[in-house]
């Protein structure tokens, strides 16, 4: 099993604007058979107004398979469009589950 962890670090102000839109982004999941996931916030970091979504998958193989399938069809890329202009940078992290 494996843990897909999205860092957005969002600009200046628009943090609620982003968590607002997380609601279209379950509902797309859902659709396209994403597991639930969550969504965290920054308390207390080293760079304020981040957003972290985290998702677990069975292997690296099932998150590609999504990826390809979900985040390539035209309701998602719509809601990317809208999502873009609120975001400054982003990485992602890929980790094993051990325990």
């Amino acid at each position: 099993m494996i843990l897909v962890r999205d860092i957005f670090h969002l600009k200046f102000g628009k943090a609620k604007d982003a968590i607002a839109m997380l609601s279209e982004i379950d509902e797309l999941g859902k659709k396209y058979g994403f597991k639930k996931g969550r969504a965290l916030t920054d308390l207390v970091t080293s760079q304020s107004y981040t957003l972290v979504l985290e998702r677990d998958w069975d292997s690296l193989a099932a998150w590609e398979t999504s990826m390809k399938e979900g985040s390539g069809s035209a309701e998602f890329q719509k809601w990317y469009q809208k999502f873009i202009p609120l975001v400054d940078s982003a990485s992602r992290e890929i980790l094993n589950i051990v325990s």
